[in-house]
């Protein structure tokens, strides 16, 4: 009699991961379905059986004065950039272009984390994240999310909790 067994299937180790394990910072994956035209934080939420409030984008901006920044915002809101400006010390802000993200962060859109970036950048969380228990964000790669502490994160890329969204 042949047995069969079947291997559990393992996550792949994104560098979010491997930094949060090495930082001994716990969390949690998830792994959800995926398309190019259903990457947003609604089609996630749906995804994963959770609200759209609970799952977090990262946002990369750039500040006329100090270049690259990171904003961190709740799925359902927006990020409203003279707020941002104003809190990162630059006069005007604006999107980073798509085709510089991934040279920039390591990171492409729809998979990109605040943690594990090429290049750690100054990085700001919406104040809707700072009295939740947990949260989602990518772990870096299209399909992974982190279910993970915001105040964890907050601490470990030295960042803060702001007012950044539109009202």
């Amino acid at each position: 009699m042949k047995v069969l067994i079947l291997a559990k299937k393992k996550t792949q180790k994104t560098n979010a991961i491997r930094l949060l394990e090495q930082k001994k910072i716990p969390f949690t994956v998830s792994e959800y379905a995926f398309s190019d035209e259903h990457m947003g934080a609604k089609s996630t939420a749906k995804e994963l059986g959770v609200e759209e409030s609970s799952i977090f984008k990262t946002l990369v901006i750039v500040g006329n004065k100090t270049g690259p920044l990171v904003a961190v915002v709740p799925g359902d809101k927006e990020l409203d950039l003279k707020k941002i400006a104003k809190v990162s010390g630059n006069k005007k802000v604006e999107m980073l272009p798509q085709r510089e993200l991934e040279p920039l962060t390591g990171y492409i859109r729809g998979g990109c984390s605040p943690v594990g970036m090429k290049k750690q950048l100054p990085t700001f969380f919406a104040k809707e994240a700072e009295n939740l228990e947990l949260f989602h964000c990518s772990a870096g790669q299209r399909g992974l999310q982190l279910n993970i502490n915001p105040s964890d994160l907050v601490k470990l890329l030295r960042a803060s909790f702001v007012d950044i969204t539109v009202e």
